[in-house]
């Protein structure tokens, strides 16, 4: 990769820190935390997918450690929550679109970084959908939720899935650049969030269950 090109990658990370940042405060602050563990949780969903990513990757010591920048969103995030939540509507739709936000990006900059360390096109399509996920579960089950990675009535590696395969096959096709790339993530992004809305979900691991105790009307009209 060209010197440009890895600047566009570290602001594109960046950009995906924050919005998993803010989407770790807001449920630090559903779930009462005090100012600290807003920090904490934020600090944990926006960077350790990366971290993953750049562990599994032997890339040195992770992007978090090594680049002082990336820890300056989850502190942004942290703050804006603190002084902005009192008057925040729509909780639950308000974490849905960060955390939407921050899928579509980090799906995009692990694919790209497995891509540029050598990794075959599946295992970087892998890499990059570990990258958009791990935060968010590590963010659930350190807040005591189930994670949505899990949760039958919604969509979440699915959409990541999308946005991997499709930066890995504009990679190879030459054909990526700022451009597609901000397509694609904007075709993640609309992705995970239609899916939310109209409660999208993919066959149980048998075929004839059931979801018990799921009435999808409730899940069309969340907020």
């Amino acid at each position: 990769m060209t010197f440009s090109f890895d600047i566009a990658l570290v602001w594109l990370d960046l950009a995906g820190v924050f919005f998993f940042a803010v989407s770790g405060s807001l449920l630090a602050a559903r779930k009462q935390f005090d100012i600290i563990g807003s920090l904490l949780l934020a600090s944990l969903v926006s960077l350790g997918g990366g971290m993953i990513r750049d562990i599994i990757l032997d890339a040195g010591p992770p992007a978090a450690f090594s680049n002082p920048a990336y820890l300056a969103p989850p502190l942004l995030a942290t703050v804006l929550v603190y002084f902005l939540f009192s008057s925040v509507q729509r909780f639950t739709s308000l974490l849905t679109l960060f955390d939407a936000g921050g899928l579509a990006l980090f799906c995009i900059t692990g694919t790209l970084k497995a891509l540029s360390f050598g990794m075959n096109p599946v295992a970087a399509i892998l890499m990059g959908v570990t990258t958009a996920v791990g935060g968010g579960l590590l963010r659930d089950i350190t807040a005591n939720e189930v994670p949505q990675l899990f949760d039958a009535r919604d969509l979440y590696a699915l959409p990541a899935f999308v946005g991997a395969a499709l930066t890995s096959a504009l990679w190879h096709s030459g054909a990526f650049s700022p451009a597609t790339a901000g397509a694609v993530a904007a075709v993640v992004f609309a992705f995970r969030v239609v899916a939310w809305r109209r409660s999208w979900h993919v066959p149980l691991a048998v075929r004839g269950w059931h979801r018990l105790g799921l009435d999808t009307s409730e899940y069309r009209g969340r907020d």
